[in-house]
């Protein structure tokens, strides 16, 4: 054997009894790992299994091995069917919404709370803002109906005492992607803002001494100290969003929606759940929810490559 090639084995050998000493020395923390190791075998990776559904003209009875093969019949079935263009439409409508209002929300907030200097005041606001998320989506569409109800609902009661007519807001297509928008902005905008109020916290002290020695602001530290320090937060947040652009949650808009509605409420998600458990067609479910993915894979590969190119900073 070369000298070079012992020089070689030697050096696999350190990095093995490295990484195996490293193994050892942290034992307790991949310990910890190991739950969620298993939920995600368990149920994220083991059921991608499933996918062959899409493929194959599934039935229960048969199972998904002894199901006959169709191939793409599925895909082009929706491709060309009638509400193709409409679940794209308001799919992608509804995220980019989304992504314009939603999204920037908990960063606004957070940023707001972040120059809060009366603590009791703060911890109000931010448990406020909070409490929705945790609230069932049952609970908080039970809320938004009672509110834009037209006999007695908060709105109308508003709108009739300057003189207006009662709205049926649930029933008019044109006010559906507004109100689900303002809901997930009250429900998801207290949660959102966790993850900014922890990574302004991380951000050196200093650096707003000395801002605030060369004559800055509370503007002028927020502009040229926090939002530059939270800047990778934002990417990854944003780069995530991005991922999820067709994978709208399906929940709130079941509970709002009505056949009234479906040209501007209807999605993907919500035609996924109508023709895959009302309707039993498993394989045309299984297929348009691929479609989903395969998509919002996509996105998140072009949005991080475009964030890697542009500032250096991506999930990879």
């Amino acid at each position: 054997m070369s000298s070079r090639a012992k020089v070689g084995k030697q050096k696999n050998i350190g990095t093995n009894r490295s990484l195996m000493s490293r193994i050892i020395r942290d034992r307790q923390l991949y310990l910890i790992l190991i739950p969620f190791l298993l939920y995600y075998i368990i149920f994220v990776y083991k059921p991608m299994g499933g996918i062959l559904i899409a493929f194959k003209d599934y039935s229960v009875y048969k199972g998904i091995a002894d199901s006959p093969w169709v191939g793409l019949k599925y895909f082009e079935q929706f491709f060309n069917g009638e509400y193709f263009v409409r679940l794209l439409r308001n799919t992608s409508l509804i995220s980019l919404y989304t992504i314009i209002f939603s999204f920037p929300a908990p960063l606004i907030l957070a940023l707001l709370l972040n120059e809060v200097r009366h603590a009791k005041f703060k911890s109000a606001i931010q448990t406020c803002t909070y409490l929705p998320h945790f609230i069932s989506a049952v609970v908080i569409a039970g809320l938004v109906t009672n509110f834009l109800a037209p006999s007695n609902g908060l709105i109308n009661n508003i709108i009739r005492m300057f003189g207006g007519e009662s709205i049926y807001f649930l029933t008019k297509p044109e006010y559906f992607r507004t109100i689900y928008i303002l809901m997930n902005i009250w429900t998801e905008v207290g949660y959102g803002s966790i993850v900014y109020i922890a990574a302004i916290s991380a951000i050196d002290m200093q650096l707003y001494e000395a801002c605030e020695i060369d004559g800055g602001n509370r503007f002028t530290k927020m502009w040229h100290v926090t939002l530059p320090g939270i800047l990778p937060t934002i990417v990854t947040l944003f780069i995530i969003a991005i991922g999820g652009f067709l994978n709208v949650g399906y929940e709130k808009i079941i509970l709002l929606y009505q056949p009234a509605t479906y040209e501007t409420a209807d999605i993907i998600s919500t035609y996924v759940y109508r023709i895959g458990i009302e309707q039993a067609n498993y394989s045309m479910s299984t297929a348009v929810n691929l479609f989903n993915s395969v998509i919002g894979f996509i996105l998140v590969s072009m949005a991080n490559y475009i964030s890697n190119k542009v500032n250096d900073t991506g999930l990879w």
